[in-house]
């Protein structure tokens, strides 16, 4: 049996991956990248990107394709999986001395 794939495609309005994730590269407005679960300077009030197909956005943003795995069942959920997948995923903190002992922060068990 051959599987069959069926195309996702954004939900208008739900801007969650301009949101939940950090993006490292520059953006217009956030020079410096966008830290996770803020929203993107280029996210409109409606929740769509001004730069969509345009050479200024990130490359990083181009590439990312909706998956229902994503994008779950609606805005509210897409918003909360981006969330969890960008702590499970983000690099430890370096180790630090703290009150003379050394640490190693890692991100919170879920």
């Amino acid at each position: 049996m051959v599987a069959s794939c069926v195309e996702h495609s954004c939900r208008p309005g739900c801007g969650a991956c301009c949101i939940a994730p950090s993006i490292s590269s520059p953006i217009p407005g956030m020079p410096s990248g966008k830290p996770a679960g803020v929203r993107c300077a280029q996210l409109t009030a409606d929740n769509r990107c001004r730069i969509f197909g345009q050479a200024a956005r990130p490359a990083v943003c181009a590439r990312l394709a909706p998956t229902p795995e994503m994008c779950g069942a609606g805005a509210d959920e897409a918003l909360e999986r981006l969330s969890r997948w960008e702590l499970l995923t983000r690099p430890e903190i370096p180790e630090r001395w703290h009150h003379g002992k050394r640490t190693v922060c890692r991100a919170p068990a879920l």
